[in-house]
């Protein structure tokens, strides 16, 4: 199969379904970084409701740099990247079969670690609802990100798929 054409010419039903998942993924992703992802209550006193943009700020805040690169890059660089490459893939020829073949292997590669945002979130709810005086309420903005996220490891499966590298 000839990588320099691109699956909306060799596949036109599969990249139509495909960019309606992209563009689902794209609104999920939206939604998932703007709202809430969730309510964290201490006692009867104190309510804290974190998006994870705000979390991202308040990392900045507290000059928390370490953390601030880590859930960035993997919550909101690396998914935009993604979404972006894995739409030109879709739509777009891109210039040679080569640099399809190198981003088609960078997405597959990068995809292993793209829920290891959710497992950070994950992982601070556990911790937090360890706490006997504290309660975690989870919020659609949790979902939305897993969703795009879960949306993007799909679109790139069968890209993958499609053009059989």
């Amino acid at each position: 199969m000839d990588l320099n054409s691109n699956i909306a010419s060799r596949h036109p039903r599969n990249a139509l379904l495909l960019q309606i998942l992209i563009a689902l993924s794209i609104v999920f992703l939206i939604i998932g970084l703007l709202a809430p992802i969730f309510t964290v209550s201490k006692l009867i006193y104190f309510e804290n409701t974190f998006s994870i943009l705000s979390g991202i700020q308040q990392l900045v805040e507290e000059k928390q740099w370490f953390l601030f690169i880590i859930i960035t890059g993997f919550s909101v660089v690396f998914p935009i990247i993604k979404i972006i490459v894995l739409s030109l893939l879709v739509s777009h020829k891109i210039e040679s079969s080569q640099k399809n073949k190198k981003y088609l292997q960078w997405i597959h590669q990068i995809g292993k670690w793209s829920m290891l945002d959710v497992f950070v979130i994950a992982i601070l709810i556990v911790g937090v609802k360890l706490g006997p005086l504290v309660d975690i309420e989870m919020k659609f903005g949790l979902y939305a990100f897993t969703i795009s996220v879960i949306l993007v490891m799909i679109i790139t499966s069968q890209i993958v798929k499609l053009t059989r590298i």
